[in-house]
């Protein structure tokens, strides 16, 4: 990660972050914002590989900036860094295209650990939210057990795609790999994203470890 962009409005906690962030990406070139407008400026002006992300900010919510990215640099890996651990805070950020949602109470250890997921292509997810989140896909799909699920159908290639975007590779990245285009890349995720039901890469990712396809 070379560059990072870090929104966060309280200066205590954005220094710690900044320290935290270099432990684990020193050669990272860090963007610091405290407003939401601010940010938003930023992600016009500079290429983000990394942007953490704080919800609640004097002039509105980080969730603007989050889907501003996911619009504009679908790239970069956007990880929410809050106080909020409720569904009306957490569900929002990942369906604008959160990668990762890490809680600000945990011990600077476990952060940094999550952090370090980014790099090994895991979402950072806070443990709690974590399971917050697979509560939430298996409460919805058991209703849909004997249709929707069992009626979901990845080619190899779809499954092929979404192992990669799961473990965070970058289209292009996808497209080497593979031998495909960057286009054709974002084609074949557009139609996973359809079948699954998803719309960012921490569901990707959690579809991808339901289907059993990080053992492959």
């Amino acid at each position: 990660m070379k560059t990072i962009l870090l929104l966060e409005d309280l200066p205590e906690i954005r220094a710690w972050l900044r320290k935290l962030v270099l432990q684990v990406f020193p050669d990272s070139q860090i963007s610091e914002s405290a407003r939401v407008a601010d940010a938003l400026a930023l992600v016009t002006a500079v290429k983000f590989d990394l942007a953490l992300v704080d919800l609640g900010l004097p002039d509105g919510s980080g969730v603007d900036v989050v889907t501003k990215l996911r619009d504009v640099q679908p790239e970069t890996q956007s990880v929410v860094v809050t106080i909020h651990d409720d569904d009306e805070h957490l569900f929002p950020a990942l369906q604008a295209g959160a990668f990762g949602y890490i809680l600000k109470e945990q011990p600077r250890e476990l952060i940094t650990e999550q952090l370090q997921r980014i790099s090994q292509g895991e979402p950072p997810l806070s443990p709690s939210i974590a399971r917050r989140v697979m509560a939430y896909f298996a409460n919805k799909a058991k209703p849909q057990v004997n249709t929707q699920l069992v009626n979901v159908s990845l080619t190899d290639r779809e499954s092929e795609v979404l192992l990669r975007v799961a473990k965070g590779y970058t289209l292009p990245e996808i497209g080497v790999q593979l031998g495909l285009s960057r286009h054709t890349i974002a084609d074949y995720v557009k139609q996973i994203y359809r079948k699954l039901n998803v719309s960012s890469r921490a569901e990707a990712a959690l579809e991808a470890q339901r289907l059993g396809l990080f053992g492959r």
